[in-house]
């Protein structure tokens, strides 16, 4: 009992020294203000604690002894700022907020967020002033953001390359096309805002040479319940319904939300593709109607145990069933340019994908700024896809003369992923330290089955089958320290160490691929504050890209009868060194140059065989480059109706081939103009006219055609925002499509396009309803923005 006292003794001043109670009231000129939102913030100017006014308009909050500012913000009101010197116990008296003007537009532009935030280390964009986003879903969500593109199932920062994805600071195990129909089952009205991270800190995993995407979701309002429901449909040659329900119940110290969407219909998708072979070109041409069907839904809790303590559980899950038939006709041309055959091939693939993600977490404080969180992460994903094909023959004159091709391809892949991470934030007087640790696991088993049906009776062929099994294993320690040195200068500092071990086997060519590499990824941030118009900053980190798991996999997949794709089980990550310096005026117009060095980079090799006129897609670590460029951002207010967001992208590369692929490597600049407008013609009706423009440009192997989208939308608020109806014309000239998507290899020229339905037309109906006034019986503590996890 003694030992237990005296423990308790030490231990006590720990959580009670230098602690006082800061207290108040916030009010309007006539009446006490409830759910006004108070946050404190300290020096460097991040969310350390805060919460919200009760009934009565007081609030209370325990705070270390220091310096601060407070910062009170409520809907209708202007936001109030104060520095605060926190000694003892400190009453600020009544707070008067002051209404914003009565002037209905007035009213409307200045209680709206801003749409483009300029952080340290990072861009904030909030989805709340876009129209388009209305309806939508997360992945156009992420193709609205500055300096983002979507494009062939690759999500990209501008002149920086392929991005990964997190949502709420957990990193999603998922690319390409899986990743896409993942983020396509999650609605944009359910996001808070994005974050692009273009040179991410050492917290977060060193994979992606494009950086990061952060998706930040929205929390509820705290001893409340809300339920947002959307209904909408899209119009392109096809048609798509989506039903998405969300719920949110937070009282006291618990906090529960769910989510479930739903979508069905078809869409289309057409592809050509030339082929310049020495005897003749050849001709594809490919229409397919795809299958949209996705069925996913979300579960999440918190509880408080203490002011300290918070436990967390979440679980997500995402089935897509895109079945797919396709008609495809090649014609094949002699050097004089006259037809010699066609071959019709028709097909039909039966695919399918689930996914699902389990994580439990739990936070504790210190005091007020020292925070510990622990997290693990399960995941699994598995794919089937299964192909029946056949391709007749003919003379010009469509005689049949012979089977082509006739075949059934099927394959499936299941992946499972456990991860184990601790962080800690650990401040000091002088500086902020944060540090962590991480371990993952992941196994990959992948097989492929290919049966010749040429006779009528499947044949199975061993040199066109495989197994497949992939392990991986990463274990990762950082630490981060920032400091602010004045008012002028802050820096940030970070170092990440990652060891990986891989083990690819293809137990059918009795193949093993083993790699074991150990490496430091170090990231630098300084800013310089030279007036309140001015700020400059300059950062640097070093990044990996792996090797997506499919991509590892030697299996044959045929796409027609003379066009095949396989993975290559000796890839190699690439690594990139990244260095961009920034300049931010009046938070109005921002300008950062950047440049990008890539070194053992991979892609894909859309080569050929001239020998068979047979065109294949493979995988290769074949070149090294240089990635620069200068991006533009201006915010602009013109009137109080309209604000407008635009970007202006120069993007250059110096590429070089590091294996002979029998290939010329050719860069030129490419320009990427993007304009957001938004105009508010009431209260509660918004316009939105948006534009985006590629220039046609060279980048190592490829040469790509331009790429432009005109956008209007409409959102129209009734029942005092219960209720929101919006219109949204996507791609109105059908020209953001891929087109002339252009290599030669082997002497043989491949140009190839690909049109997916990007324009349609969306009509989408919300409502809202809920309870803001759940009895409780105490105020929990907190502010809901310092409750969200990023990632800790």
């Amino acid at each position: 009992m003694k030992k237990l006292n005296l423990l308790i003794f030490l231990l006590l001043p720990l959580f009670c020294l230098a602690q006082s109670t800061l207290k108040g009231k916030v009010a309007s000129e006539t009446k006490s203000l409830e759910w006004a939102e108070i946050s404190i913030l300290n020096k460097e100017g991040k969310i350390i604690d805060g919460t919200t006014a009760k009934e009565d308009g007081s609030f209370e909050i325990n705070l270390k002894n220091g310096s601060y500012k407070i910062e009170i913000s409520l809907l209708g009101f202007a936001d109030y700022e104060k520095e605060i010197s926190l000694e003892t116990n400190t009453d600020l008296g009544t707070i008067i907020l002051k209404e914003n003007e009565t002037k209905l537009v007035e009213v409307v532009v200045q209680s709206k967020k801003k749409t483009i935030e300029q952080k340290t280390d990072r861009l904030v964009y909030n989805l709340e002033n876009n129209v388009t986003t209305t309806g939508g879903d997360a992945l156009s969500a992420i193709n609205t953001a500055p300096g983002v593109v979507v494009k062939n199932d690759v999500i990209t920062i501008l002149g920086k390359g392929t991005s990964r994805v997190m949502i709420d600071g957990r990193l999603i195990e998922l690319t390409g096309e899986e990743l896409n129909n993942f983020l396509k089952s999650i609605s944009a009205a359910d996001i808070k805002n994005i974050e692009v991270i273009s040179n991410p800190p050492a917290k977060y995993e060193a994979d992606g040479t494009g950086g990061l995407i952060n998706i930040i979701m929205k929390k509820g309002v705290r001893d409340s319940w809300k339920n947002s429901t959307t209904v909408s449909y899209d119009q392109n040659k096809y048609g798509i319904y989506t039903l998405r329900d969300n719920f949110f119940y937070s009282k006291n110290k618990f906090r529960f939300s769910a989510s479930v969407n739903g979508k069905t219909g078809y869409k289309n998708s057409k592809e050509n593709l030339d082929m310049y072979f020495p005897d003749g070109l050849s001709t594809m041409y490919a229409d397919t109607k795809v299958k949209n069907e996705n069925f996913s839904g979300k579960l999440a809790a918190d509880y408080d145990f203490s002011e300290r303590t918070t436990i967390g559980f979440q679980f997500m899950n995402d089935r897509n069933n895109p079945d797919f038939g396709s008609d495809i006709r090649i014609e094949k041309y002699n050097t004089q340019n006259e037809l010699q055959q066609v071959t019709l091939n028709k097909s039909f693939t039966d695919k399918g994908s689930k996914n699902q993600t389990y994580n439990a977490h739990l936070i504790t404080k210190f005091d007020s700024k020292k925070k510990l969180s622990f997290d693990v992460d399960y995941f699994n994903y598995n794919s089937t896809f299964d192909r029946d094909f056949i391709a007749n023959n003919f003379n010009p004159d469509m005689e049949f003369i012979d089977i082509n091709q006739s075949g059934r391809n099927i394959s499936n892949q299941d992946i499972n992923n456990w991860s184990f991470k601790a962080d800690m934030e650990h401040p000091f007087e002088t500086f902020n330290l944060s540090y962590g640790a991480k371990v993952s696991f992941t196994n990959s088993i992948s097989d492929v089955v290919f049966y010749n049906t040429i006779t009528g009776t499947p044949e199975l062929d061993p040199s066109q089958s495989n197994q497949f099994k992939y392990t991986e294993n990463n274990q990762a320690f950082y630490i981060n320290g920032d400091k602010k040195i004045n008012e002028k200068w802050n820096l940030q500092v970070g170092l990440r160490l990652e060891n990986t071990q891989t083990n690819g086997f293809s137990e059918t060519m009795n193949q093993e691929s083993v790699n074991d590499y150990l490496k430091l990824f170090p990231t630098f941030y300084a800013s310089y504050k030279k007036n309140e118009n001015n700020t400059f900053s300059l950062n640097y980190g070093k990044r990996i890209n792996r090797p997506r798991f499919d991509l590892l996999n030697p299996f044959r997949v045929y796409i027609n009868s003379n066009s095949y794709s396989e993975g290559n089980p000796f890839l190699k990550p690439s690594f990139s060194d990244n260095f961009e310096f920034a300049h931010s005026y009046k938070e109005i117009l921002r300008t950062s140059v950047f440049v990008n060095l890539v070194s053992n980079g991979y892609g894909v090799l859309f080569t050929s065989n001239p020998e068979t006129n047979t065109q294949i897609v493979t995988r290769e670590n074949y070149f090294k480059n240089i990635n620069y460029g200068v991006g533009e951002t201006y915010s602009a207010t013109f009137t109080d109706w309209w604000q407008s967001e635009n970007t202006l992208y120069f993007l250059g590369a110096q590429t070089e081939f590091i294996k002979d692929i029998n290939a010329t490597p050719s860069n030129s600049l490419q320009i990427d103009f993007t304009t957001n407008n938004t105009f508010i013609l009431g209260k509660s009706t918004k316009l939105q006219i948006d534009f985006n423009y590629s220039s046609p440009f060279k980048s190592g192997l490829y040469e790509i055609g331009y790429a432009s989208s005109f956008d209007i939308g409409f959102k129209q608020d009734l029942l005092n925002k219960t209720l929101q109806i919006a219109f949204l014309a996507n791609d109105i000239f059908n020209t953001s499509y891929l087109k002339d998507f252009t290599s030669v290899v082997n002497g043989v020229k491949q140009v190839y396009s690909q049109n997916e339905s990007n324009r349609f037309v969306r009509l989408s109906v919300i409502y809202n309803f809920g309870n803001k006034k759940i009895n409780v019986k105490e105020r929990a503590f907190g502010n809901q923005d310092e409750k969200k996890r990023t990632g800790n």
